[in-house]
């Protein structure tokens, strides 16, 4: 584990620590198990390959650790409803606060303002939060390969399957990905930024393509800038791109995203 990430960790323990205080785990379980309406993220990324277009995750973040404040002007609801009329699949919104300035209160303005389904994009290391996910709304969550066991990551995606939530299993490297791949879930994200050193490279994802399976969705994250970096991914048949930093610094996030996916 790299030495941010694993402060993150510390810190999120704490956090949760802090909540459960406040509300109950048996509490959030019942808050979390009394919303039975959850919208397909799977299906609606599998719609638009179907279709033949990128099936886009946009990104709602006010901040990163490395980058700092990436967009002032920061309304999550506008974010919301331009990214659902210029095309994207779904949502992503980051929830955490100490690290990348996100809030709940983010992910449910959100996603009450438009129709697609929401990622919960913060770091899930305790049923607790998988609970906390669905009881604010989203409709997916995250699970970091390298901030978790295996075995806690199969009990933390059978808690959201359960909750009808999808999961996204994010890997970095080839054992993080053949461990990934003991889940359930189609959804194999493939981070792009070494966690380490956080440079970006697209090869990452390029040279774990052929050890996904078929019936897997991988979605390619971090490091798509340009037209022709959706293209080479494109023309290498991967369909699917979690993007989030290119759109933030945008005047409309929306049309920036028309724009990068623009078919040629």
């Amino acid at each position: 584990m790299s030495d941010i990430l694993e402060q993150i960790i510390t810190v999120k323990r704490t956090e949760i620590a802090t909540a459960m205080r406040r509300t109950s785990l048996a509490d959030m379980r019942a808050d979390a198990e009394s919303r039975v309406l959850t919208r397909d993220f799977v299906g609606a990324m599998r719609k638009k390959i179907a279709a033949g277009q990128a099936a886009v995750i946009a990104e709602i973040k006010k901040a990163s650790p490395s980058k700092g404040v990436l967009r002032a002007d920061f309304i999550p609801a506008d974010i919301a409803q331009s990214y659902a009329e210029y095309g994207a699949a779904c949502l992503s919104v980051l929830t955490d606060k100490q690290f990348f300035q996100g809030q709940v209160d983010y992910l449910k303005q959100a996603r009450a303002s438009c129709q697609l389904p929401v990622l919960r994009k913060d770091f899930i290391v305790d049923a607790y939060q998988v609970y906390e996910s669905r009881a604010m709304g989203a409709d997916c969550i995250l699970l970091i390969a390298a901030a978790l066991e295996d075995s806690h990551m199969v009990e933390l995606e059978a808690i959201a399957h359960s909750l009808d939530m999808a999961v996204l299993v994010e890997v970095h490297d080839a054992a993080e990905l053949q461990r990934g791949l003991k889940l359930k879930t189609p959804l194999i994200g493939i981070n792009n930024r070494n966690l380490r050193t956080f440079e970006v490279s697209l090869d990452t994802t390029l040279a774990l393509q052929k050890d996904v399976p078929v019936d897997r969705l991988l979605v390619t994250e971090s490091g798509i800038l340009t037209t022709a970096d959706v293209q080479r991914m494109r023309d290498a048949n991967i369909h699917a791109f979690l993007v989030g930093e290119a759109f933030m610094r945008a005047a409309d996030p929306g049309v920036a995203l028309a724009s990068l996916f623009a078919t040629p």
